[in-house]
């Protein structure tokens, strides 16, 4: 028996690449899944080879950008299955360019897919989760939220999304319903483009070093199934090989301390002690250990 015996299973952009594998991934591991994709063709095509290969599917074609169509998808699989157990939302847009190419009409695509599609999910599906009591919601984001050249606009939407886990977890608390990320890593149409633009401009090439769509799927398997009872509000990413949780946003301790602070003393500030301890940009890693903060601002 699966980890998933018996769940229903909502995920977006699941016709190809990493969303395919994970709905395969989630079917084998028993649950039925609703197949999602703006194209009719690759969502029946990647359903049906999930009941090819022994699993429970069906597609719905929606676009998740509208609220309606969102609506329409979570009740396709509550209509299907009588519940819904999980919703991993995959589903996104992706665009490099640099500040000063900066494009509009990409820029608002990314957001309405990325963010606001994956709120429309989201609410829809939390709604009916909180109703039944259980159910587990996990979103998508990347490293480039920390920042990566030329995926400024793009790395944004997915730090809109890991700030909505953040918020989320508190707000489901004692819900039964649990939300979390993954930070998913593979050789996609993505990641395609992103190594054709690096050519294109005489970056580095990285595509070498991508590991298959299907690496990802376990860990989203993981977090959909009861095993996960009580990660919530995590981000997490397997990485050629490498389990690793990010760090939250957090404010770096010790603080410097004055009754008030003017734009002078704030310089001193930064040609000392904050000089040396200024975060460098980009994606990296740190070790650190949690502090409770004093200001009754941030108290909950």
């Amino acid at each position: 028996m699966g980890i998933l015996e018996g769940k229903a299973v909502v995920i977006t952009g699941s016709g190809r690449g990493i969303g395919a594998a994970c709905a395969m991934g989630a079917a084998m591991q028993g649950a039925s899944v609703v197949v999602n994709d703006v194209d009719a063709d690759v969502a029946e095509a990647s359903a049906e080879a999930i009941c090819v290969a022994g699993g429970t599917a069906h597609a719905c074609v929606a676009d998740i950008a509208d609220w309606d169509d969102a609506g329409r998808l979570i009740a396709s699989c509550t209509d299907t299955y009588g519940r819904i157990d999980g919703l991993v939302n995959n589903a996104g847009l992706f665009h490099l360019s640099k500040p000063w190419d900066f494009e509009p009409k990409a820029a608002r695509a990314m957001i309405d897919v990325n963010v606001l599609g994956t709120f429309h999910c989201a609410a829809h599906a939390a709604k009916a989760m909180v109703a039944q009591g259980s159910g587990a919601i996990v979103n998508v984001v990347s490293g480039a939220h920390m920042g990566v050249d030329s995926l400024g606009v793009y790395g944004a939407t997915k730090g809109a999304v890991a700030s909505m886990v953040y918020g989320w977890a508190i707000d489901l608390k004692g819900t039964g319903v649990r939300i979390n990320a993954i930070s998913p890593f593979g050789k996609t149409r993505m990641a395609d483009a992103t190594s054709a633009y690096r050519r294109s401009t005489g970056g580095k090439d990285r595509s070498a070093s991508f590991q298959p769509p299907e690496d990802n799927s376990p860990l989203v398997e993981f977090l959909l199934s009861d095993r996960s009872e009580g990660v919530n509000g995590q981000l997490v990413r397997i990485d050629s090989g490498e389990l690793q949780l990010y760090t939250h946003p957090a404010l770096l301790l010790p603080s410097l301390r004055r009754e008030s602070w003017t734009a002078e003393q704030i310089a001193e500030a930064f040609d000392g002690e904050l000089r040396e301890r200024l975060v460098p940009c980009g994606v990296l890693g740190m070790e650190q250990g949690p502090v409770p903060l004093t200001s009754g601002f941030w108290s909950r």
